[in-house]
């Protein structure tokens, strides 16, 4: 019986210095597994010579694909492209700057056969910073709650999952991706393998703490009603103390026969049910504003040109 053959799709933002090495490792492991193959470089426009070198890459090997979007979306969205363009039965994604050694994808496949649909390459240790690590924790507890899964903690760019779960989420066209949580849309079926993660040797991330903490906003606002849960929740909080300021005013009105004094007290109080409400308020519109972009129909990328089209 014929292997299932893999797409590998690998976003791609200012990694011209990165591709040959990434497009040498990964052919000799999957040739090595012996399955049909094929690499999908999606370019997120990053201004470098990248899609020089996706174009070059092309030209001498055919299984080489390349995709140019027409600016920069963001990895989610590059990975969509990509995820959208295979053709194969499974699909691999991981990083251009080889965090993630390709070396590890025959674990990460062994484990898909064991029956999940989707299985994360977990870190043994995170190579980034301390700031780094602690802001990627929290975006994946705000993860958490958007997929509703404790695998959610482990997730990784680095995944492995089969192809046809892209059904699930076929239409969906917003600016807003989140590729963790549209493929729990597709199944339940998730599991982990821890696998090396390396030093990154050339360059910098691009990945930066404000990135990680608007992405882990993006998520919560688009994929999850909880700040709604927890604006209802806060309302209720500040409206029973409010209730019981209320009752010490009338019971001290009532045994005393004056008023409470204490304005400051009073003002503050104002204050912070004022900024609760305005709090919620804004959890209110940045819901609306999601609902604004969904009926604006925008897309979540536009591609340029390919190396496909350009033979």
């Amino acid at each position: 019986m014929q292997k299932e053959g893999l797409s590998v799709v690998v976003p791609v933002y200012r990694a011209a210095l990165t591709l040959d090495d990434l497009h040498e490792r990964l052919t000799r492991v999957i040739e090595a597994m012996n399955r049909p193959f094929e690499i999908i470089m999606v370019e997120d426009c990053g201004g470098d010579s990248s899609w020089t070198g996706v174009e070059r890459l092309a030209s001498i090997d055919s299984r080489v694909r390349g995709i140019r979007l027409s600016r920069n979306y963001g990895q989610h969205n590059a990975l969509l492209c990509g995820i959208r363009a295979a053709k194969y039965a499974v699909i691999v994604t991981l990083d251009d700057d080889l965090q993630n050694p390709p070396e590890e994808i025959p674990k990460l496949l062994d484990k898909l056969v064991d029956g999940c649909d989707v299985v994360y390459g977990t870190p043994e240790r995170e190579q980034h910073g301390a700031l780094r690590d602690f802001s990627s924790r929290i975006t994946k507890l705000v993860l958490q709650n958007a997929m509703g899964a404790e695998t959610a903690r482990k997730v990784s760019a680095f995944r492995i999952f089969r192809t046809e779960i892209r059904r699930a989420f076929e239409n969906y066209n917003s600016p807003f991706v989140s590729i963790d949580v549209l493929l729990t849309w597709g199944t339940t079926r998730f599991s982990t393998v821890v696998v090396r993660h390396q030093p990154r040797q050339i360059g910098e991330s691009t990945y930066t703490v404000s990135k990680l903490i608007t992405h882990a906003f993006n998520m919560v606002t688009g994929f999850s009603t909880l700040p709604l849960h927890l604006a209802s929740l806060m309302g209720f909080a500040f409206a029973f103390v409010g209730l019981l300021v209320l009752g010490t005013v009338l019971v001290r009105y009532w045994v005393s026969g004056g008023s409470v004094p204490g304005f400051p007290f009073l003002a503050s109080i104002i204050a912070i049910f004022s900024g609760a409400q305005l709090c919620a308020l804004g959890i209110f519109g940045e819901y609306l504003a999601r609902i604004h972009f969904r009926t604006m129909d925008r897309p979540s990328y536009s591609v340029r040109g390919s190396t496909e089209s350009e033979e």
